[in-house]
């Protein structure tokens, strides 16, 4: 258990600084070097929903191909554990010598799932971003994120809006994404968002992306290369950010660590705490 826990604690400490994931379709082995110069913080080879069933081998293949060549800055999405696909996934990484140091899991309702993930991989399992993407994966959203092998959660809005018959819009998953956020908070893990899905609506994903950002989310994923960019931007701190960031922890010593006004506003030990989170944020991803 104790090297399960290091490296999921080694890959959390990546997924504080990571504000975007990218996923390609593990059948595309021809778009692999297009997605990782699209300058994503990780890019995932995904093996489940953009493959289909009779290229999951290859898929599988060409995902342990890339990762034996290059792993750095790469992760897997394998299939739901429960499913024969899944089932295949976890043996033949069992097998296989070269690991990456990510693995996303989809279709997560338990801890369980978690657990068998991290019996069969052992001591080599990489660090685990579960996805939440059902009503009962979300009502034990708090005991997957609390697992140690789990670096972080993942909303998954494309399933979880179909399970419930509604738009994979803001406004319907609104709630779910509140409880992924405080199951992550209490967990102590970060929460990443669900890609954006209209390709051409720039102005809707700059909207989505500072609202998932204001409400906790600590990352989100793209489809796209193109939405990169608007993904980044948001999720990074900003230079009056971390400027203001600064001055406070700086006024906050100076005054013993006792409440005092700062701006026309009370600063005390909860502002504190998001002040330096946003200085270690901005530290992190400027050292990544």
């Amino acid at each position: 258990m104790a090297q399960t826990l290091a490296s999921a604690k080694r890959v959390d400490d990546s997924l504080f600084s990571a504000a975007s994931l990218l996923f390609v379709p593990g059948s595309r082995a021809d778009r692999f070097d297009k997605a990782k110069a699209g300058g994503a913080d990780l890019t995932v080879i995904d093996l489940e929903d953009a493959v289909a069933a009779d290229y999951k081998v290859s898929a599988r293949e060409a995902a342990l191909g890339q990762i034996a060549e290059d792993k750095d800055g790469w992760a897997i999405r394998i299939n739901p554990v429960p499913t024969a696909a899944g089932v295949r996934d976890l043996a033949v990484l069992a097998d296989t010598e070269a690991l990456p140091d990510t693995l996303l899991v989809p279709m997560v309702e338990s801890a369980a799932e978690v657990a068998v993930i991290a019996g069969v991989l052992g001591d080599r399992c990489p660090a685990l971003i579960t996805l939440v993407e059902t009503p009962k994966g979300l009502r034990h959203a708090l005991e997957i994120a609390s697992h140690d092998a789990v670096a972080a959660l993942m909303f998954g809005g494309g399933d979880f809006s179909g399970e419930l018959g509604v738009e994979l819009a803001w406004e319907p998953l609104l709630t779910a994404r509140q409880q992924v956020i405080l199951a992550c908070a209490e967990a102590g893990k970060p929460a990443i968002d669900v890609p954006y899905i209209k390709l051409d609506d720039e102005a809707g994903l700059t909207d989505e992306c500072a609202r998932s950002q204001s409400i906790g989310f600590a990352a989100k994923a793209a489809i796209h290369p193109r939405q990169l960019p608007a993904i980044k931007s948001a999720f990074a701190p900003s230079d009056a950010e971390v400027a203001e960031a600064r001055e406070a922890l700086a006024a906050y010593e100076a005054g013993g660590g006792r409440a005092i006004r700062f701006n026309g506003r009370m600063l005390e030990a909860p502002f504190i705490k998001k002040y330096r989170a946003v200085i270690a944020r901005h530290e992190e991803q400027t050292n990544a």
